[in-house]
């Protein structure tokens, strides 16, 4: 396990758009999907990575919580499943299922779609206003798997709140921080390392 910080793409960043498969319902996800959501939160995750196993109930709370809110969401893993098998279609199906996920799972296989929104780490997470520009890119809180800090989404709330009412996206953005996304042998982008 290497820990790895996101890259903290340049907020003001115009959403990049994809085309991915959903694993739970095989429909092929797009920025298209989320049209008439007032936020859209792209999260990189997997399966096996003990920073996200460490917040996936929250993941499942945050769904539950804002998807009548107007709030899209959409799951994105991208690590290699040659070199880590657990996080292949079958088993982000799995996961999404037993923790009850409302939102898509989608599987990068090519790792284009991390590359263009820069992700580098599990979890790694990225708010769009209605615009689809980016206002809010770091951690879900200060909880880490070590440090006994309960796990309650406050930093993300708090900028998917401040959209969802209008008001200022807190400044005081801190990386996120996990597992390396696991790239391709010789696929490894420019930004990561």
């Amino acid at each position: 396990m290497v820990l790895t910080a996101s890259t903290m793409l340049d907020l003001g960043t115009p959403a990049p758009d994809f085309q991915l498969p959903d694993v739970v319902s095989g429909q092929t996800i797009s920025l298209e999907t989320f049209a008439h959501a007032k936020a859209l939160l792209v999260m990189f995750i997997c399966q096996h990575c003990p920073f996200v196993k460490h917040v996936q109930s929250e993941l499942a709370q945050l769904g539950q919580d804002y998807s009548s809110a107007g709030v899209g969401i959409v799951a994105i893993s991208s690590n290699d499943v040659q070199s880590h098998p657990l996080d292949d279609p079958e088993h982000l199906l799995a996961m999404a299922t037993s923790l009850g996920f409302n939102f898509p799972v989608c599987f990068d296989e090519t790792q284009a779609v991390a590359k263009q929104y820069t992700a580098a780490c599990t979890p790694d997470f990225f708010v769009f206003d209605v615009d689809r520009t980016l206002v809010y890119r770091g951690q879900l809180d200060d909880s880490r798997p070590s440090n006994n800090r309960m796990v309650t989404g406050r930093d993300l709330r708090a900028a998917l709140d401040a959209i969802l009412s209008n008001q200022p996206i807190p400044s005081d953005q801190k990386p996120s921080m996990g597992c390396n996304i696991k790239w391709k042998p010789g696929q490894e982008p420019a930004y990561f390392g």
